[in-house]
Formats: C-alpha cells, structure tokens, sequence
C-alpha cells in the first residue's frame, strides 16, 4: 500500500517555504488546476469516488460552497468528486464544472472536470452499485487514481478492498533553493509485505532528456528531484512508475506519474516594442481610442504571476492637462479621457506605460516600462488669414496672363496639406471675369493673375473683393473670420494701342477690267487710344499683281493697272491686298487690314477647242471625235457653246462634219472612208454665250496613222512622235554622263603616263646637254640656201620634249616637228660585236618602214654644199687667229640651246 503519511502536510510544507523563502505572504485563493483529468471505467457506480479537487481557502479565511454542473456529481468539503448515481459513460469523454462560491461575496471560482472511460472487465458485476464515500481518505490532489470494484459486505456497509498501488500527482514548485536533492513522495506497493520489489521511474527528466531530474530509490521507492525545476522551460513531466521482483519481473502495472511545475513570479513582463506609435486628431472627443499596447510575461497566464496590470506613469507635456489619456489596465487600450487637443499647441504626447504582474500589486509585482508617442493629427480648425486687409497692383492694358499682385495669408495649420492651403475666390469687384487667383504651391501666396486682356479706355482700376478658403471644409462650429476677406486695388495702365481697319476684312465688288487711277474703296483704320492725340499713316504691305495704291492719309484706294478676273493672283473671283496703317505713337504702333476685292466677270476670253491633239487611224472605226471648249470666263459668259466648221479652206466642210451633242460637247466626224498618214489641222470655230458673244477660230491637231487590228498606231512616224517618257529620257542622260566620266578619267590617266615616261628619260640637265650641239658631223644638210630646214632634227629622239608638256606660244622655229614616235624595237645597250651586222639592219629596216624617220635615216648627199654660200670657204679659215673682232652676242637671240656657244665663244680674252 502506499504511504501517504504526512505526504499533504509535506507538500504544503515545501510551498509554504517556498513562498516565505521569496518574502511572499500574498494568499491567492482559488482552485490550483483549472482543469482535473480523471480515466475511470466506463460503469460508474453510485458513491464511487472518482478524483480529488483542491481549494485553496487561504488557511480557512475564506468561506465556500461547491456547485456541480452536473447532477449527477457530488463533491466533499474536502474535495472528493464522487458519482450520486450509477449511469455508463457514452463517449469519450465526459466534461462537467466545478464552481466554488464565497458565501461572503459575490466571489466565485470555477474548474473544469475531464472523465476519460476505459473498459475494465474486473469491476463489470451484476446488479444495483452503490459506493459509500464516508470514511473514505483519498490522496491529497491526485488527477488519475483508479479503484478497484469492491463487493458490499451486508447491506448499508461497505467492505473496502484491497488496491494496488497508487500514486498521487506531484505539484513541485520551481527555482527551489538547496539543498538537493529533496523528497517527493513514497511510492510503495503492498505486494512488497511477502517479496522483495525494485522500484523504477521512465520518461522525460528521467531516463529520457532531459535526464536526471528526478530519481527513485529502487528499494524503498522514494522519488526525489534532484535540482530546480523552470516551469518557463517545461511546466509538467509525465513519468512511468515500475515495480518489479528480484527476478525482473513485473508485479505491477505501470502507471503514469504527473509532476506539475508550480509558476513561481520569476519573470517581468515585457513589452512587444520599447517604443510604441500612435495618432489622434486634434480636437477629438474624450473616450476616442489611440492605439494599444501589449506586453507579455513568461509566467503562467493562468496564475496572477502572469496576469499583468497597464498603467500611464507620466505624460509629457502635461499641457493642457497632465491626464489628457487613460489606458486599460486589462488590455492596454489608450484612450482620450479629457477635450483640448490642439496640435498647433501641442503637437506630440509622450507616455511612460507601466505593466506590472501579479494582476498590478505595487508590492509583490514585477514591472517594466516603455514609451507611448502619440502624434496629434491635424484638422482644419484654423482658417487662412490675410496679412493686409487691402493689396495693390498694375496692369497694362490688353496684356494677359500676367501676375499683378501676390496676395499673403498665414494659417496655423499644418503646412503643405489641405488644411494649410489655402483657395482664393473673387466675390466682387470683377463681373466681366479679367482676373484669377491661383494658389503657390510653395508658400500658399494667392498669385493675382490676368485672365482676359483689359482695356483701358473700359476698365481704368478694378477693386476686387477676395476671400480666402481652405481646401478642405473648416472643422464643423468653426466660422470664417473678417481676417479672411481683403481688398486687391488694381490699376491699369494706358498703352499705345494699334490701329483697327474696321471691318476686317473689308469685301468691295468691283467689275473686272476697271482701268487704272479708277477709286476702289476707302480703307481706312480706327485708333483705339481715345485718350492719345495721334495722327496715322496709312502704306501698302501686299499687293501681288500690283494693282492697287492708298492714299496715306485719307486711306483712298485707287487702281494702278486693269483688274484682270482670269489673273493668277485671283483665287476664287476674290483679290487679296493688306493695308499698314501706322500712328505716331510712343512708341509706334501699326495695325494691318486685308481688302478683299470681289471681281465680276466680263466677256473678256473666247472659248477654245479641247482637246488640241487627236490621233486617229487611216480607217477611223468610229469615224467621229469627241470635242468641247475651254472658257476662262465663268457663267453666264461660257456655255452653252455653238462649234462650226469655217468655210476656208473648201476641204475642210469637204471632208468633215461638225455635230453638236450638247451646250458644251460636240462631235467631229470624218465624211471620207479613209486617210493618208499625216497630221491634219481642222479648223473650229466656237462661240460662247455672254452678252455680246465672243467667238474664236482655234486648229484641232489631227494625227492620222495605220493602225492593227486591237486600233493602236504601228507606223515609225507615230511611235516617233509619241516621244519617250522621262524616264526613258533621264536614263539616256544618266548614261551619257557616265560615259564622259569614263572618258574623262581615261584621258587623265594617259596624260600622268606620259610624265611619268618623261620624268625617267630626263636624267641629263639640259644646262649640260651637249647633245644641243652639233652632234652628227658627216651632215651638212641642202646649204645655206635651204632655210626652210628644221634644226630639230639634228637632236636625239630621246631627249625631245613633249609638246603636252610645254607651254603655250614657247615653241621656237628650230623644233622638231610633231610626229607620232616610231616604236623601235627594243635593243640592248652594248650589243656583241657579233650581233654589229644584224643590229644595222634592223636599225636600216626600221628607218625604211617609219614613214616620219629625220632625213639622216635616209641617203644623203655629203658632197653637195650647194651654191651661192654667202660664207666663206673653211679652208680659208686660219686656225691661229684668234678672232677676237668677231661679235658672238647674236646667238643668244636663237635661243637658251645657243647661250652655251656665245658663252664660249664671246667671252673675249677670257675663252
């Protein structure tokens, strides 16, 4: 059997220690478990004692009475729960609920009841069952006990039976001081009387994690903790109890162990955030909610170590009252709790807000702190208010959207938002609506703006009424003060205006033909500055066929040639001219006006056959030409037309007739089967309608060609003259130019050839070229009688210039005439003297077949000097004189090829 002795005063020992160890004398009274479980069988027995409840009475200060929710359960004073009846459990679980009344107040607690049935075959019996609960002392606060059936030993008794082994729930309370480890409880079994039993303990804190927190003593079955327990970190262990023999084996059922941690206030509350946030506008009733704090405590809710208390410590500033908020204690609510809030006075509140455990006891509570900012929102309870009440400005005349004046107002509002900016309205002061007042978006001035161009010889001043408004509606009570109406004084200043042509465009008709220096119209121009003594001037600013002029001071316009309707100038029978007309103004001013001139037509332009050209086959098939007529003049002076064939030349009316289909069109018909090719001119004689009537003879271009069988023309002629389009004719040029390009690039290119060619053979200087000279000796050429011989063929083939090359009107008499150059063959610079044969023949063939060859390439004659030499004999020449009488100047005038001789031979005593 299990020893319980002394086992609930033990118990309440342990917590009554606990609490005078922490110097807390506090009784809180009330159930110790909001809910106690029970596993019963399901046939429950009348007087059957099911669990116990616990009642924590504060040492019999208090006064109480049960009440069961259900009948059909009673309770002791000490807290036994028996069955008054015998019933079987339906389902599951059966709930029911305890309610204890103080019998001195209105104070009540209540706990919860859970009954689990399972099947238990030994206790089913037949018959009526009944327990008798009196006498019966049942383990102090034990949630899950079962008691065997027992068998009633005469009527009205009861004989109890024997149990096995029971073991009460455990309330350990936590953060226990040493020493350890410390006792719970003694758990025997009554088989231990006649064997030896070994006591043990399973689950988490024990042989589970976390482990070793509680131990039995496998012999005497006592069960220990061995070190503080945290109700924060596990609040309950749910242990197994075994009991076996020496040899292993089980004497008993395990049964489940509960240890309950009992919260001990080890925890302050903490708030959510250290600072908390929160708005109200401005203005509001008392009782409006702000916003809500939270804090939270790690201890038992369900215990007053975790109920906690809010409260406001301090709030700043303390105008207009030091109590302007209130919280909730319970759920940490802020509301107003007094009027004037005014966020032009205050604009932020500061709270410290307080929460303390232990349901708020300033004494045995724990408390910590954070801070409430409540922001106070704006409304619009401040109306704008003008700075002046009356505000000036300018304005020129007929200027517009221009700002004349600045309107300042201040408003106590919160800037920058619809309660701050302000709307300005005209009430009075400006019917014809000239002005608008915008608002600045940057500093809520109104911006007096003009909206319609003013005169000034109408409106000289405007004084206009403003009133200032928000954008929002004001706060409902709240009335707009005077402040908030001014007066703006504008002026308008008086401005050279220009001159008006009335109206404009001015409309005259007149008849065309009107000849020059005829008067038009007078077109003339109002000055709009009544108040401006001013003269005006009037000119021409457009005339395109220069038709017209104006008098510039009368504004008397008069023509200066014939008006002509047919004109290019005239659009639609209507002629446009602009007039200037300028005053004398400061400064001046001009104004512009258009004189429209409406042009009536006049017989004045015969009609003309159309269309001028025609072709038609050699066997027309139709024979006939549709005709009409061209008229420049517009009704009634066009159609409808008469069309005639004159009657010269006879062949004309011979060959043709001329039909009339309507006022406009008629039809030319050929009267012969057929046509030669050719173009024929038909004359057509047109008359028109106007009034007298004008008639003009003008040649229809007939084109008579062959034609195939699908009507088309086929001959040469006809294709000739129907011409090439443009395209074709933009083609042919593109490729002509082309061509020239081509041609052009080519020649260039020859050209740079040739210097290149010229510029290698020039390897000698001419300066220093002997080949200038005489070279050919055996040559004497016709003598001197032969004054027609060109010296230039005396020189080397190689060392003529190109004529491309030199300038023009430099070329000298003594030149080698221009010959295309022979192409000689190729030869080597020193030839073998083997090859000294075959090189003269084929220098000899060459200058046989070179028909522009110099005469020494040809016989000569060396014998002949000819006759009558005006020189002497060279035989008569003496060697030793010295010729100093002889004048060699004249060789410089034949040129820079004989300046090398006259040096030589005319520098006298220096040779």
């Amino acid at each position: 059997m299990v020893r319980l002795e002394a086992a609930a005063v033990l118990l309440a020992a342990l917590l009554q220690a606990t609490v005078e160890a922490n110097g807390i004398s506090l009784c809180l009274a009330g159930f110790t478990d909001d809910t106690y479980y029970a596993v019963v069988s399901r046939d429950i027995y009348k007087g059957q004692p099911l669990l116990n409840v616990v009642f924590n009475d504060c040492f019999g200060s208090i006064s109480f009475r049960y009440e069961l929710s259900d009948p059909r359960f009673r309770v002791q004073r000490d807290g036994v729960v028996f069955a008054a009846e015998s019933f079987r459990l339906s389902g599951k679980q059966l709930k029911f609920v305890i309610t204890a009344h103080n019998t001195q107040s209105v104070q009540q607690w209540q706990a919860a009841v859970k009954l689990a049935g399972r099947s238990d075959s030994s206790a089913m019996q037949s018959g009526p069952k009944s327990w008798n609960p009196s006498g019966v002392s049942l383990p102090w606060n034990v949630p899950d006990i079962l008691f065997p059936a027992v068998r009633p030993a005469s009527i009205g008794q009861l004989k109890r039976q024997k149990r096995d082994w029971v073991i009460p729930p455990i309330n350990v309370p936590e953060n226990e001081r040493s020493p350890f480890p410390k006792d719970l409880v003694m758990i025997r079994s009554d088989r231990d009387k006649n064997r030896s039993l070994r006591y043990s303990v399973t689950g988490p804190g024990a042989d589970q994690p976390p482990n070793g927190l509680f131990s039995i003593n496998p012999i005497s079955g006592q069960l220990i903790v061995t070190r503080p327990l945290d109700r924060e970190q596990i609040p309950s262990y749910h242990l197994r109890a075994h009991a076996v023999d020496l040899n292993g084996n089980q004497v008993e059922n395990p049964i489940d162990i509960v240890i309950n941690v009992i919260d001990m206030n080890d925890n302050r509350p903490e708030f959510l955030h250290p600072t908390w946030n929160g708005s109200v506008p401005e203005g509001s009733k008392p009782g409006t909610f702000v916003m809500t704090v939270t804090a939270i405590d790690a201890d038992d809710p369900n215990t007053s170590n975790g109920i906690l208390r809010y409260k406001i410590l301090s709030q700043t500033p303390s105008s207009p009252s030091s109590n302007m908020f209130t919280i909730n204690n319970q759920t940490g609510d802020i509301f107003t709790v007094a009027a004037g809030l005014d966020r032009e006075k205050v604009p932020q509140y500061t709270l410290i807000i307080q929460a303390t455990d232990m349901e708020g006891s300033p004494m045995y509570g724990l408390s910590n702190t954070a801070t409430a900012i409540i922001t106070i929102h704006d409304i619009n309870d401040n109306p704008p208010e003008f700075t002046s009440a009356t505000f000036y400005g300018e304005v020129p005349e007929n200027r517009f959207d221009i700002i004349v004046a600045n309107l300042t107002v201040t408003d106590k509002d919160q800037p920058l938002t619809d309660a701050w900016y302000a709307a300005y309205r005209i009430i009075g002061g400006d019917a014809a609506g000239h002005f608008i007042i915008p608002t600045n978006p940057i500093n809520n001035d109104g911006l007096v703006t003009v909206d319609k161009p003013i005169d000034y010889e109408s409106n000289r001043a405007f004084v206009l009424t403003v009133i200032a408004e928000n954008q929002v509606s004001l706060t409902k009570g709240i009335q707009l003060p005077p402040q908030s109406t001014a007066t703006v004084s504008i002026t308008v200043i008086d401005v050279n205006e220009s001159p008006r042509f009335v109206p404009n465009p001015k409309v005259v008709r007149q008849q065309e033909g009107l000849p020059e220096g005829k008067v038009v119209t007078f077109f003339t121009a109002e000055d709009p500055d009544r108040y401006m003594q001013q003269t005006m001037r009037y000119s021409k600013l457009s005339d395109p066929a220069n038709w017209l002029k104006i008098d510039p001071l009368r504004g008397q316009v008069t023509t200066i040639a014939e008006l002509d309707r047919e004109s290019p100038f005239v659009r639609n029978n209507m002629y446009n001219a602009t007039f200037l007309a300028s005053d004398n103004g400061v400064p001046p001013a001009s104004g512009t006006g258009t004189l429209q001139i409406v042009l009536l037509d006049d017989n004045d332009n015969a009609p003309q056959v159309s269309p001028q050209e025609v072709s038609i086959c050699e066997r027309p098939e139709p024979n006939a030409i549709n005709i009409t007529a061209i008229d420049l003049d517009i009704e009634p002076n066009t159609g409808p037309f008469v069309f005639e064939l004159p009657a010269t030349p006879e062949d004309v009316r011979r060959n043709w007739t001329i039909t009339r289909l309507n006022g406009d069109y008629a039809q030319l018909s050929l009267k012969i089967g057929m046509l030669d090719d050719g173009i024929y001119e038909i004359p057509i004689t047109i008359i028109d309608s106007g009034n007298p009537p004008l008639s003009a003879t003008s040649v229809l271009l007939i084109k008579v060609c062959p034609c195939n069988e699908n009507g088309d023309c086929t001959s040469a002629e006809a294709i000739v003259a129907a011409g090439l389009g443009t395209g074709a004719i933009i083609a042919i040029l593109l490729c002509i130019i082309i061509l020239l390009i081509l041609v052009l690039l080519f020649v260039i290119w020859m050209k740079r050839r040739d210097k290149e060619r010229q510029a290698k053979q020039l390897l000698i200087d001419p300066e220093d070229d002997v080949r200038d000279n005489i070279l050919k000796y055996d040559e004497e050429g016709g003598g001197e009688e032969d004054q027609d011989y060109d010296l230039s063929q005396l020189q080397q083939p190689d060392t003529m210039e190109p004529d491309s090359i030199k300038p023009m009107g430099i070329r000298r008499v003594d030149e080698r005439p221009i010959h295309a150059e022979p192409q000689y063959p190729v030869r080597s610079a020193a030839p073998h003297p083997g090859d000294i044969g075959d090189f003269i023949n084929e220098g000899l063939k060459a200058a046989d077949n070179d028909p522009t060859a110099p005469p020494y390439d040809s016989l000569l004659v060396f014998d002949y000097e000819g006759s009558g030499s005006m020189a002497g004999s060279l035989s008569s020449l003496n060697s030793t004189s010295s010729g100093g009488d002889q004048d060699y100047d004249y060789l410089n005038d034949w040129g820079p090829r004989f300046r090398k001789l006259a040096d030589m031979y005319g520098g006298g005593s220096d040779l």
